[in-house]
């Protein structure tokens, strides 16, 4: 039996994001009853509540190196998160080479790759978790090209849910091994990215498992901005001037904006940092339909980047104003570039992630190439994804390693030291 009612002095309720319809926050909810899935939630917050219980200083004395530290500002009942998986709190790192290379002012790299499922997909699940808990669900289902499949199945583990996972057949053996050994029921779908979101979509319909889908869950969006609240504590509430994300189903990217919409709404900072979405020239139907003026159509999925291969985006509207609402901007940089990404970020800055993680240094690379980021200008790269989560893809960035017998005169014959 789920529990309807909710406690959370924090929440006003819901806006759709299509037709501005406000509901109260009395209720489960996904997508606006008017509208139907087309109509994403917006999730309303009380900004003088929070305020109580979430400032500079409050920040300052708390000592929980988590994204729980933020609990005040996520779609919660208040609770004690410590038999949680340690979610967020990755490091930001100021770029030693790569920005003077790129000749902007300065560059910084959040390694998402580094949280317990090796990617920043951690953050919905883990505030998907505890929404399953706390609505008395004992399933989580969700479909995935993988990263949020293998973190569902990780943060359910942890906390005592069953999960059923739709994968589509493409799926990289490293995603389809975590979620496997974290126990989940895998279904893997002869098919693209669409039909195992339908397929999933039925299937959650028909059980009644609790839905992970962050491209129709308005809660997984509100995890995913934790990623925003990181980088601006740890510049000291001083964010870049852009912040470069990759892009599929475009939950990420809104979320990354939610999370500064609420630290400038809360005047923690003063400025809204402008957002860069980051796809592959191999499925770009945000690119396509920015670069077109024209409504988004579905693209091919046909990209090396298997996160961000998502030909129809469920959650367009937030990712669109992610871009529009900062004077961002959309690029898309092909495979080639992806895979040089990889390479560059691990040998000029020890930073290892997979193709989706690194595409946004690959925009990054490409907008101070047109002249959209400015030389005098700051820049985050949010890395999204651990390199080990694909590694076949990893060793076509890399290359092949020197091979030699135990011999030092035939070592030194392959010019290794040439």
């Amino acid at each position: 039996m789920h529990k309807m009612k909710s406690n959370i002095p924090h929440l006003l309720g819901y806006t759709c994001t299509v037709c501005q319809r406000h509901y109260p926050y009395e209720e489960e909810m996904l997508t606006c009853p008017q509208c139907g899935e087309s109509g994403i939630l917006d999730i309303d917050y009380d900004y003088d509540v929070i305020r109580q219980a979430l400032s500079r200083e409050s920040l300052r004395h708390d000592h929980d190196n988590s994204m729980w530290r933020y609990k005040a500002l996520l779609p919660l009942e208040d609770r004690d998160y410590k038999d949680f998986l340690r979610v967020g709190w990755t490091p930001l790192y100021p770029s030693l080479r790569l920005g003077h290379e790129l000749g902007v002012k300065s560059l910084y790299i959040k390694d998402d790759g580094l949280n317990p499922t090796a990617s920043l997909k951690d953050r919905a699940s883990g505030v998907a978790v505890a929404k399953a808990l706390e609505l008395g669900y004992d399933t989580i289902s969700c479909s995935s090209t993988g990263n949020a499949a293998s973190s569902c199945a990780g943060n359910a583990a942890r906390a005592g849910l069953k999960t059923v996972i739709f994968v589509p057949e493409r799926a990289p053996q490293g995603k389809l091994a975590q979620m496997l050994v974290f126990g989940a029921r895998v279904v893997s779908v002869a098919g693209d990215y669409r039909e195992t979101f339908n397929l999933s979509k039925a299937a959650i319909a028909k059980y009644g498992w609790y839905n992970r889908n962050a491209g129709i869950n308005p809660v997984m969006a509100e995890g995913k901005k934790t990623v925003s609240l990181e980088i601006a504590e740890q510049l000291d509430f001083k964010p870049t001037d852009w912040v470069a994300v990759s892009v599929g189903d475009g939950c990420t990217i809104g979320g990354v904006y939610l999370g500064f919409r609420d630290l400038y709404e809360l005047g923690l900072i003063d400025r809204l940092p402008r957002i860069l979405g980051v796809q592959s020239t191999g499925c770009s139907p945000f690119v396509d339909a920015a670069r077109d003026q024209a409504p988004l159509k579905p693209a091919l999925e046909n990209t090396l980047a298997d996160s961000i291969s998502v030909g129809v985006p469920r959650n367009p509207v937030k990712a669109l104003r992610a871009v529009s609402a900062t004077n961002g901007a959309w690029i898309a940089v092909p495979d080639e570039a992806i895979l040089a990404a990889m390479k560059k970020m691990g040998e000029k800055e020890g930073v290892f992630g997979e193709p989706a993680g690194v595409t946004s240094y690959a925009g990054v690379e490409q907008a101070v190439s047109q002249g959209i980021i400015k030389p005098d200008e700051t820049v985050t790269c949010i890395c999204s994804g651990s390199g080990l989560k694909d590694v076949v893809n990893a060793l076509k960035a890399a290359g092949d390693p020197i091979r030699s017998r135990p011999d030092l005169e035939e070592l030194e014959q392959t010019g290794l030291f040439a």
